[in-house]
């Protein structure tokens, strides 16, 4: 009984073995993720230095929210109708660019506060046109009944570096300044191109739709007729408009007299995540995934409304671990979902349409945190965002009962992408 059950909590590293462009993906995402994160800790806190005010820290979010959403919508036409990778090592590229930017302000006698704003929003449109790509290739390199242990593994990757990343760019920030959290993040970028340039080429299909007006909405209305796929997105924005508010965390530790805990704070929801994955064979084992998402979903609003509760550093840790752990499940319930019914000539646009959900989520609740405290305090936005949260959940449940009773084993679309994987491994055979 105990082999068996260790056997459900293990982890499925079988993507790794079988797929060599996998392999090369998930090092460099290790490696891009841990300058990235670090960056993520290092802008906040920079801003925060640099104006103390809670609005301004919010502000960073919202400046990014429009580059988010043109790009993020354009980046998945473009992944259906170019080359993936060729894509994916451009875009790359112009991150490494934005990053040293980023340097090179810190390291002036005054830095300027409106290059965090503007580079904060060039690196999220340029990160918004390449992560449909990234998206749509994992789902071509990745064997069909692999995808849910390609979603852990990423899961696990993202987690690895959120756990490490925040907490040595709290020290970093503190021993050496900003300058070299951002120096440091240039640097993974450049050893992120080396194995990015190995990924052999992923040209789009012979009768692939050019890059247009009309191939964006084709995705939209695809999307929009799917109740299932519009579960997913709308129950993520909802818990993230509504829950999020990491941009409080610098606040937080000053209230609690632990500035030293800041990258903890950041790092707490990734070890919640990473116990999450690690653990996560059993997610295969799951079938009902929208019920999964949305049971997730109420979890995660239930730890930082008692995050804003806690009153010491330990049980803010403990609560904000907790709700890592469900974002974490809810985000490998959703990206299965998403591999496994979407058909490949509509990935990229639908990557897209993914990327609106999960990033602008984060980015207008970071923001509706900062009024929220602005107007009642840390403490009462995070709990009564939290309360929030849990409400629009359960309201979208009632809303969607197509979301709510998805079952991969009996779905049309996941039957349909399943019958085509197998037909074409069998032609390649």
């Amino acid at each position: 009984m105990l082999p068996r059950l260790l056997r459900h909590l293990s982890l499925d590293l079988s993507p790794l073995r079988d797929s060599r462009d996998y392999r090369l993906l998930f090092g460099s995402g290790v490696i891009t993720m841990f300058g990235t994160l670090i960056s993520m800790v290092a802008v906040p806190y920079q801003m925060k230095e640099l104006t103390g005010s809670y609005v301004a820290v919010g502000l960073v979010s919202l400046a990014e929210f429009v580059p988010m959403v043109v790009c993020g919508l354009w980046g998945g036409a473009i992944a259906d109708a170019l080359d993936r990778r060729k894509i994916i090592v451009l875009s790359e590229l112009g991150l490494l660019v934005t990053s040293a930017a980023l340097m090179i302000n810190a390291m002036l006698p005054d830095p300027q506060i409106w290059v965090l704003y503007v580079m904060g929003a060039i690196s999220t449109g340029i990160g918004s046109l390449q992560r449909p790509s990234l998206e749509a290739v994992i789902q071509q390199v990745v064997r069909h009944e692999q995808q849910s242990a390609a979603a852990v593994l990423s899961s696990l990757r993202w987690n690895f570096g959120a756990i490490v990343a925040p907490a040595l760019g709290g020290l970093m920030l503190t021993a050496w300044g900003t300058a070299s959290a951002y120096a440091l993040d240039t640097l993974t970028f450049v050893l992120s191109l080396v194995l990015l340039w190995r990924v052999r080429s992923i040209p789009p299909a012979e009768d692939a739709a050019p890059a247009s007006l009309k191939s964006l909405v084709e995705g939209v209305r695809y999307a929009i007729g799917r109740k299932d796929l519009m579960g997913t997105y709308l129950v993520d924005i909802a818990a993230m408009l509504f829950a999020m508010a990491t941009a409080l965390y610098p606040f937080l530790a000053d209230e609690l007299r632990a500035p030293e805990a800041l990258g903890l704070f950041y790092s707490a929801a990734a070890v919640g995540a990473l116990i999450a994955s690690v653990t996560g064979r059993w997610t295969a084992r799951v079938h009902r995934h929208g019920l999964g998402v949305i049971v997730a979903a109420v979890f995660w609003g239930v730890a930082v409304a008692l995050t804003g509760l806690a009153p010491n550093v330990f049980l803010v840790f403990v609560c904000i671990a907790l709700a890592g752990a469900a974002d974490m499940i809810s985000g490998i319930f959703r990206l299965t979902m998403w591999n496994q019914t979407i058909p490949p000539e509509l990935r990229g646009r639908l990557a897209g349409i993914e990327l609106l959900s999960y990033a602008s989520g984060p980015m207008l609740g970071n923001t509706r945190a900062s009024l929220m405290a602005n107007f009642g305090g840390t403490r009462f936005s995070l709990s009564g965002g939290g309360v929030l949260c849990v409400a629009a959940v359960m309201a979208l449940a009632a809303l969607l009962p197509r979301f709510r009773q998805y079952d991969a084993r009996t779905d049309e679309h996941a039957l349909a992408e399943k019958a085509r994987r197998q037909t074409e491994a069998e032609a390649t055979a």
